[in-house]
């Protein structure tokens, strides 16, 4: 009996060792993009690059927002400074990242993160303001016209002057749209809307200061 036991053991072993080994490779494998901008940002087209740069922060490099103004005009009210991932349009997704800001500015104190992005004025974004009020704080959209909140969110984000993870989750089929902040299982803000699909995904800010890390965009 025990050596008929040792028997299914050792091929039972080896079956789920390949077994587990395939459900990793899969879960790589949904990796679309990784950025931790150790080799420079040539894979990101950035709309105002006087206003970013590459900087030390002593784990590596960050992508940073270095200054509030920017050169970037948008036609409607929206954010000065983005930075879209090149050659990568998704529908469903799940976005992390890494961030801190820099500059605190008070109850707008934020970053962006902008998904679905059709051109520079079609798109989704996440605000996440310090502070929430109609124009900080909240799930936006950027539809031929200035942006307008999806949200009526009443939570305040809490920044501090060190680094938070963000997670963005997109369902398109279900028209879901999920921000973690710091806490990834539950959402710091979440809402539906079904009126962009497949686009761009970037990183940002209004007209704040932040610095970027650890990039990684799952498909979904």
């Amino acid at each position: 009996m025990f050596a008929a036991s040792k028997m299914s053991l050792g091929i039972l072993i080896p079956a789920l060792i390949v077994g587990l080994g395939s459900s990793s490779l899969q879960a790589e494998e949904t990796i679309l993009f990784q950025e931790d901008f150790e080799d420079g940002t040539d894979r990101w087209d950035i709309v105002d690059p006087l206003s970013w740069k590459l900087e030390e922060h002593g784990m590596g490099k960050s992508l940073s927002i270095i200054r509030r103004e920017s050169e970037y005009e948008p036609k409607v009210r929206s954010p000065r400074h983005i930075a879209l991932i090149k050659d990568i349009e998704v529908d469903s997704f799940e976005l992390t990242f890494k961030v801190k800001n820099t500059k605190n500015t008070g109850n707008h104190r934020d970053c962006c993160v902008f998904f679905n992005y059709q051109d520079p004025t079609n798109y989704y974004y996440i605000h996440l303001g310090a502070k929430p009020d109609q124009n900080s704080g909240q799930v936006f959209i950027v539809k031929d016209a200035p942006r307008t909140n999806l949200t009526n969110n009443e939570k305040l984000t809490p920044w501090s002057d060190g680094w938070h993870t963000v997670k963005l989750v997109r369902d398109a089929e279900k028209g879901t749209i999920e921000i973690y902040f710091d806490d990834m299982t539950t959402p710091h803000l979440s809402v539906n809307d079904k009126r962009f699909g497949k686009g761009r995904i970037g990183i940002g800010s209004f007209d704040d200061m932040d610095a970027f890390d650890e990039v990684v965009l799952r498909s979904k």
